[in-house]
């Protein structure tokens, strides 16, 4: 018989729901609008408050951006899946999402590189920080990380565009790119480099960046006052845990917890692959705006001002 090439996927790991889609449709909501909502905050905050037009707040403000677009690409995903008998998604829909999430990620840890360099200009080269960390700059910072994020994921994953596929089901919530590589008619060799090769580019390489910003800040600080030590953990920290987490998110998506422990239950299978998802977007705009102590200051300005 002759293969049948799907057109549409089905995303099996929905058919366990049950009665829980009611609560499970509230939680997810409820935890998309919050986040949509924190990071929309910090990024008007930024926007409306003058003294916070400075170099780091305004790659702060394109992390937020980023983040929004990460969660839009799985939430809604899953809030349309919730109440759908059949739990079908589309070829166009499925690259979409699977497109923006690796674009996202890679936007993550770029910008993250970006932040940490305007950090080893401000505190290792302060007196050249104004001509550096222009405002030109900046904005070419910002397009590098999109267009670098861009074309990194075309490089690892364009190939998947121009696969056949003989099967349609994922068992998944969302489009998961290595189970859509396994339905495919003829596996071909650049599955095996691909995810391999987007790791090396768009992972590896830019917390390499950020590990000899961070490390060349150390070595400065350990010469300055305790005064400047204090400034420098200050504004640092934010972005040492967000790097911490992804690091960890990270490991939880490279680890098959299928083959590596079959009684591990299905919602633990399902959740900790997108552990990315579901804390980085609200942990960044709560490290944030909670540590620096001037977003703090104009959240509370914007949101208690007095007429």
């Amino acid at each position: 018989m002759e293969q049948v090439e799907s057109v549409s996927f089905v995303l099996a790991a929905y058919g366990n729901v049950g009665a829980f889609k009611y609560p499970y449709f509230i939680i997810i909501l409820f935890w998309y609008v919050s986040i949509c909502v924190a990071n929309t905050v910090l990024i008007v905050v930024i926007h409306v408050d003058r003294r916070l037009h400075e170099p780091m707040y305004i790659l702060l403000s394109n992390l937020c951006v980023n983040e929004i677009n990460a969660s839009t690409a799985l939430y809604p995903l899953l809030l349309s899946q919730m109440f759908s008998d059949s739990h079908e998604v589309t070829l166009p829909w499925c690259f979409l999402q699977m497109c923006c999430m690796y674009i996202s990620a890679s936007a993550e840890f770029c910008s993250l590189t970006a932040m940490a360099y305007d950090r080893y200009i401000a505190i290792c080269h302060p007196f050249s920080y104004n001509v550096i960390m222009n405002t030109e700059r900046v904005g070419m910072l910002i397009l590098l990380v999109w267009i670098f994020s861009f074309v990194s994921f075309l490089l690892s994953f364009s190939f998947i565009f121009g696969l056949r596929f003989c099967g349609n089901i994922i068992d998944n919530v969302y489009c998961d790119h290595q189970l859509i590589i396994r339905l495919s008619c003829s596996v071909p060799i650049q599955s095996s480099i691909s995810m391999i090769f987007f790791t090396l580019l768009s992972i590896f390489m830019p917390f390499n960046l950020i590990s000899i910003s961070y490390l060349k800040i150390l070595r400065v600080c350990r010469k300055t006052s305790t005064e400047n030590k204090q400034k420098a953990v200050t504004t640092c920290t934010p972005q040492i845990v967000s790097v911490s987490n992804l690091f960890v998110g990270c490991i939880f998506h490279s680890i098959d917890f299928s083959l590596l422990a079959p009684q591990i239950p299905d919602e633990v299978r399902i959740i900790l692959p997108m552990y990315l998802l579901i804390c980085q977007p609200m942990l960044t705009p709560f490290m944030y705006g909670f540590n620096l102590p001037k977003i703090r200051q104009a959240c509370k300005m914007l949101l208690f001002k007095r007429k």
